[in-house]
């Protein structure tokens, strides 16, 4: 279990992370969510002691993780792949991690084996590809057999199946009581693997809960009606006070009404409707609507009358 107290970082007058408290519970996959700059990785490295609280508190299993004797069998933490000496093949780097719990080296091969390093755990580390620095450190972070992991971004350069067995792999530990903590920035794969979403935004929690929850009550239900009728049923529907958008292809997208009461509606007044489709949030959706006041860097959006690109000279 991790626990965060009023945990707070300063740099200077710039503030990282302004008083958080959360607890990441065992038995489930928490997904940590938050815009460039939010603070997540600066939470996450003073869980792990590589930075210090300005204030507050954090604890890994009922202690900071600097009180831990035994840290790597405690906590398992993958922040930075490239955290290894580039010139030591993936199987030195391990049992010289191992070395220093006293972890024998049948667990070494057996992380090499479960994260596909097999066919090149004697090449030189440097030598990786991002994907396969990504497997070596999800290796180290397996080593001690941990009771709390946290991934930052774990699916980093992986390929698909890399991608599937990160998940698979998260659900495996949280299915045996486990704590996992991963941050990612594809929403596709976070709704596919978390139970559950801490969201931060400008250093501030802004969203701690289920992500059912997190989901259902992003937005009011949304509802696709097809009808060939679209502009009789759009002022009949309109006229109850709800939000109705036309769309192409004889398509309506209803507001705050569900796929019953439409029906009734068109039922009533003798309009044909042959299709009514409920639809759902996307965890994009959803995230997109939790931060879009605590987005710090904003990219420029696209559209027809930007200027083309100036012709590069010589090509």
């Amino acid at each position: 279990m991790i626990e965060a107290v009023n945990l707070a970082k300063h740099y200077g007058a710039k503030t990282a992370v302004g008083g958080v408290t959360f607890t990441v519970k065992p038995g489930m996959v928490t997904g940590f969510l938050g815009p460039n700059g939010a603070g997540k990785s600066t939470t996450m490295r003073m869980i792990v002691g590589l930075d210090a609280p300005s204030r507050g508190t954090v604890t890994v299993n009922g202690k900071p993780y600097a009180k831990h004797r035994d840290p790597l069998r405690q906590v398992g933490a993958l922040l930075d792949a490239k955290a290894v000496h580039t010139s030591r093949s993936a199987y030195n780097h391990l049992l010289a991690m191992a070395a220093t719990h006293s972890i024998p080296t049948k667990r070494v091969n057996e992380v090499i084996d479960m994260t596909g390093l097999a066919a090149v755990a004697k090449k030189k580390a440097g030598g990786f590809s991002l994907g396969m620095g990504q497997r070596l450190g999800i290796a180290s972070a397996l080593l001690g057999d941990p009771q709390t992991l946290i991934l930052d971004e774990p699916v980093n350069g992986l390929d698909p199946e890399g991608v599937l067995w990160v998940r698979n792999l998260a659900k495996h530990l949280a299915a045996q009581g486990k704590t996992v903590f991963l941050s990612s920035h594809l929403m596709s794969e976070m709704a596919l693997t978390a139970d559950h979403l801490i969201v931060i935004g400008r250093g501030q929690i802004i969203a701690d809960a289920p992500i059912a929850q997190i989901l259902a009550g992003s937005q009011q239900a949304k509802v696709r009606v097809r009808t060939p009728e679209v502009t009789r049923l759009s002022q009949l529907l309109g006229s109850q006070g709800v939000q109705v958008q036309c769309e192409e292809n004889e398509t309506l997208e209803v507001t705050g009404l569900d796929p019953r009461q439409i029906a009734q509606v068109a039922l009533q007044n003798q309009v044909l409707v042959y299709e009514l489709m409920p639809l759902t949030t996307s965890l994009e959706d959803a995230y997109f609507n939790l931060t879009k006041d605590a987005v710090e860097y904003h990219s420029q959006e696209f559209n027809d009358n930007l200027p083309a690109p100036a012709a590069v000279k010589g090509l």
